[in-house]
């Protein structure tokens, strides 16, 4: 394992299984990873799947294929994975709302596309924000969300500025100066969705803050139903790599789903 946590975003993959478009834009796709056949005797259902949401601080320098080493883990391990794209800020048509819509096609492209029954969303840093926007917009199918390090309250994240103003590209200006839309697409200002959320952070993220987290689960998070795990000794990055200890704290989540 390197020491370097940022390294899983350049790390070698498998090439997903298939990759399905669903439109003319490069964004409009979605890549399957397959579940493996006999993965040790925990092959799950295949009507379930866990559908993965990039981070990147919804910028178009990121994309999906850095999530594809732990795509590629959790589809070993007996799930059904899909990995959305999305435009991000910096790319033509990129920013709010589009970004989100974009997202949102993706998911209603593969309940329908695909033999489809359940979907857990599983995103990081900003997608954990897309994911939980979509469990309030998207809801069919949708039966839970894990959020890693994710930019859950939208108004923190901007007041901090975050990922170099992150949450000002994505809105277009400040919270003040833009109220109506970022209560269209602050977590914190929609409160729970009907679904649970499970949110895990590092306690040494100094990307995201573990005080995002904790402000979500503290104004919105249903005791009983909602969750944070915090992890000590964690950075931004381990959240997402198979071959970091915070993997297990993942699949302990989607085992509990």
């Amino acid at each position: 394992m390197a020491d370097d946590p940022r390294e899983v975003l350049t790390r070698p993959a498998p090439d997903p299984d298939r990759s399905v478009a669903f439109g003319p834009g490069a964004h409009e796709v979605y890549e399957v990873y397959a579940a493996a056949s006999d993965p040790g005797g925990t092959a799950g259902d295949p009507g379930r799947w866990l559908v993965l949401v990039h981070g990147g601080f919804w910028r178009s320098g990121y994309d999906r294929t850095h999530l594809r080493p732990l795509a590629a883990a959790l589809a070993r391990d007996g799930h059904q994975v899909a990995l959305l794209e999305y435009r991000g800020t910096g790319a033509q048509g990129g920013g709010w709302p589009t970004t989100f819509e974009d997202v949102r096609a993706g998911l209603a492209a593969l309940h329908t596309g695909q033999m489809v029954r359940e979907m857990l969303l599983v995103g990081h840093s900003a997608g954990g924000h897309l994911a939980v926007l979509l469990a309030h917009h998207h809801p069919r199918g949708v039966t839970g969300v894990v959020s890693l390090a994710g930019c859950l309250d939208l108004r923190m994240t901007a007041e901090l500025g975050l990922g170099d103003r992150a949450a000002q590209a994505l809105l277009g200006g400040e919270p003040d100066d833009l109220p109506d839309r970022y209560a269209e697409a602050d977590p914190v200002a929609l409160g729970a969705p009907p679904v649970p959320v499970r949110l895990v952070h590092g306690a040494d993220d100094d990307r995201v803050p573990v005080g995002v987290s904790r402000s979500w689960m503290d104004r919105v998070g249903r005791p009983g139903t909602d969750r944070l795990v915090e992890l000590p000794d964690c950075e931004h990055f381990g959240l997402i790599d198979p071959l970091r200890p915070a993997y297990a704290v993942l699949t302990e989540q989607v085992a509990a789903w």
